[in-house]
């Protein structure tokens, strides 16, 4: 398996590399906007050449003229070596078409603030069917496999907030689910030390909450059985 580049290391090799940033989910990120659609395919065709040339694939999505590239190597749960080299053929490939490297998007995340994120993780893991990942500045985040999610980040708090619930800065979550997923999804939170507020909307939906009370809602499309 490749090994995984600490922070120093990884910035090092990212200084002659403008354009590139890290992303919010142990990946490096880079935007481009081509001078026409066209030659935007061009470039995805040429990285794809590329790509395979090194066994090595990226994540793409493209928009008219905008390509952005994610890459990440799933097995190291990070960027490796792989993955700045295949930056540097990226940037190469844009600069022969004429495409012009954009700035990096901003990194948008969940945070919630907690006395033991290692007591509460495993509750919202289980139940918003995520991954822990170890980010490169140190700690912990939940991140979604597919991709498509927020990062969740665990904020460490010296004491709980004053003040009763119902006036304290709080969140809480509803995440959707085929309506046959939900009774383990629910099981799954439970059994990760979450206790059940109540049930009593199911199976429209389902209120849960983590050992320090944070609420999440396991939702369906099935009609509310109140209503």
């Amino acid at each position: 398996m490749p090994r995984l580049l600490d922070v120093a290391e990884r910035d090092r090799q990212l200084a002659d590399l403008p354009g590139v940033a890290t992303g919010a989910a142990g990946c490096l990120t880079i935007a481009v906007r081509a001078p026409s659609f066209a030659d935007a395919v061009r470039l995805v065709d040429r990285v794809a050449a590329e790509a395979e040339t090194m066994d090595h694939h990226p994540d793409f999505g493209l928009s008219w003229r905008t390509v952005t590239f994610t890459l990440t190597t799933h097995s190291a749960r990070g960027v490796t070596r792989f993955d700045v080299e295949l930056a540097h053929r990226i940037l190469a490939a844009a600069a022969e078409i004429g495409a012009e490297t954009l700035p990096p998007a901003e990194r948008v995340e969940i945070v919630l603030d907690c006395l033991d994120a290692a007591a509460v993780r495993p509750f919202w893991a289980a139940g918003l069917g995520y991954r822990d990942h170890a980010p490169l500045a140190g700690g912990t985040e939940l991140h979604d496999p597919a991709g498509r999610g927020p990062v969740l980040w665990f904020q460490a708090m010296d004491a709980p907030r004053p003040g009763p619930p119902d006036i304290r800065g709080r969140f809480h979550l509803d995440v959707y689910v085929p309506d046959a997923e939900a009774p383990r999804r629910v099981r799954a939170c439970l059994d990760s030390g979450g206790r059940l507020v109540t049930d009593a909307y199911a199976p429209s939906w389902w209120i849960l909450a983590d050992p320090e009370g944070n609420e999440l809602c396991i939702c369906t499309r099935a009609p509310d059985p109140t209503a």
